[in-house]
């Protein structure tokens, strides 16, 4: 792919528009802040690195959905070798005016549930809470739109089990 700088105003226009994705995905497979932004800069890098190949057959965000899904599994799978995951303090990630400690308090616990997921059940989940459908998720996983609602079902009673065992404090 040559770069231009309209090829590369077009790529950061897209990236700025759908940055929560990267926030989302990071969130998902990793718990400090420092990885989340690791793995944000990894993400990132793929994207660019395989734009070219972005045959605009699909919505940039779904493009950039399956690269970033993919990616993160990727590097999960490397950090977790070099180390073992420590869930950080209570800490929200953004603060506001509409802070919400119950709220938050339960989305951490939630995050620590996902963190003890296998990498594709946690893509099963990032897909399920951005509002894909069966097919849609099955299709990025490449397995079946039956596969992908038995493996979703599966994963959401180990997340409650899960949580229910651990006994997070609310």
């Amino acid at each position: 792919m040559e770069v231009t700088a309209t090829t590369e105003t077009a790529f950061l226009s897209q990236l700025e528009k759908y940055k929560g994705i990267l926030h989302k995905v990071s969130r998902m497979y990793m718990d400090s802040a420092e990885d989340r932004e690791d793995l944000q800069q990894e993400i990132i890098i793929q994207l660019w690195k395989s734009y070219g190949s972005f045959k605009k057959e699909s919505e940039f965000s779904t493009w950039m959905y399956r690269v970033s899904v993919n990616t993160a599994i990727t590097y999960f799978k490397k950090e977790k070798k070099k180390k073992e995951t420590v869930f950080p303090g209570e800490i929200p990630e953004h603060a506001s005016a509409d802070y919400d400690a119950t709220r938050d308090n339960q989305m951490e616990q939630f995050y620590k549930a996902v963190h003890e997921l296998k990498p594709v059940e946690k893509a099963l989940v990032f897909y399920f809470l951005e509002g894909h459908s069966h097919k849609e998720t099955g299709d990025h996983l490449g397995i079946s739109e039956v596969n992908a609602r038995v493996k979703l079902n599966r994963t959401k009673e180990k997340l409650q089990h899960i949580i229910k065992t651990k006994a997070y404090e609310l």
